[in-house]
């Protein structure tokens, strides 16, 4: 009988794992903010893996909803109503790393797995997937002191204020310029990461700023910037781009023009596909580790033309995810 016992434990750990069936599960996904370019791509990256996983019967819906006013409050009160709705699992970009750390337990002790990117929660029964934005911040610092050893002023462009991403690539920016000290940071505005509100910021803090020779960014400020610049009659810095089409275009003719050079990093927004998978996973019974990391896309004058022309107009350079992708990052991260 001993020997039985030890030969079915035997042929027990042999097994593969068996996963449970996803397809009558519900995910959602609650996002604090759709007003750029990025946000459009992200969305649009969700309904295109979604929406497939939907049809091929992965799992049984995928919404998506965007709070109105990027609150914290509201943002809250939506994923309480998605515990009421029933749905299994909610995907979240939060509009803080805080303030929805309440709700989100209540989702967990609901039952439900919650898995934030982008903008992560600090909540621990939530998973999180994010790029180190700090060092995006930094790298951009860098960069600028391998282009202008000698120094000098720097702008610096944030995105929307008491967002984590905002906070971490910010501190990132004036990290690299605590390791270069020959820059100054000599004026900062917050431009939404849009081009429309960067532009406006910048022209408004212009007249009062010295000779700048550089610019750190957040990504969707820096055309914006490059066209304050030009309005102003200024000479163009060196201004660091988020992959955007529009600045990457800019970029592009500049380039011809002048041979403007300069570096382009941002987060894909192909990121809420993982997030969409990595919820999928968990679901289904994959063991997760709760912290994953994504590197950011970054574009040199190498892989410029190339990365410009997969990118549609009015949206910003990005790759999907798909299932295969997903396990190799969680098994990476094991």
């Amino acid at each position: 009988m001993k020997s039985l016992l030890l030969s079915a434990a035997a042929i027990a750990m042999a097994a593969p794992a068996v996963f449970a069936d996803t397809s009558d599960k519900r995910i959602a996904l609650s996002n604090n903010y759709a007003g750029n370019s990025w946000r459009q791509a992200m969305l649009q990256s969700w309904e295109d893996v979604s929406a497939s996983a939907v049809s091929s019967g992965t799992v049984a819906a995928a919404d998506a909803f965007t709070t109105s006013e990027n609150q914290a409050t509201e943002q809250a009160a939506q994923i309480q109503n998605m515990i009421l709705q029933g749905y299994d699992a909610i995907v979240v970009n939060a509009a803080s790393p805080t303030a929805l750390n309440g709700a989100i337990k209540e989702a967990c002790d609901a039952g439900l797995t919650v898995v934030s990117f982008d903008g992560i929660v600090t909540e621990p029964c939530a998973w999180r997937i994010a790029v180190d934005f700090a060092e995006m911040g930094r790298l951009q610092v860098e960069y600028l002191a391998s282009r202008i050893p000698d120094g000098g002023n720097l702008l610096e462009l944030r995105g929307l204020a008491g967002v984590f991403v905002d906070d971490e690539i910010s501190a990132g920016i004036h990290k690299g310029v605590e390791e270069n000290p020959q820059f100054e940071i000599v004026g900062s505005v917050h431009g939404d990461w849009a081009q429309d509100v960067a532009q406006k910021a910048v022209a408004g803090i212009l007249p009062s700023l010295p000779e700048i020779v550089g610019v750190a960014t957040q990504g969707g400020d820096g055309y914006g910037t490059a066209q304050a610049f030009a309005a102003a009659g200024r000479d163009t810095p060196l201004i660091v781009l988020g992959n955007r089409q529009d600045e990457m275009a800019w970029w592009a003719e500049q380039h011809a023009e002048n041979g403007y050079e300069t570096l382009s990093v941002s987060i894909a927004p192909g990121v809420a596909s993982l997030a969409f998978w990595v919820a999928q996973q968990v679901l289904d019974g994959a063991e997760v580790p709760k912290d994953l990391n994504v590197p950011f896309l970054k574009v040199t004058q190498d892989t410029l033309e190339e990365t410009l022309a997969s990118t549609p107009e009015g949206s910003v350079a990005t790759t999907d995810y798909s299932l295969d992708d997903a396990k190799g990052v969680i098994a990476g991260a094991m």
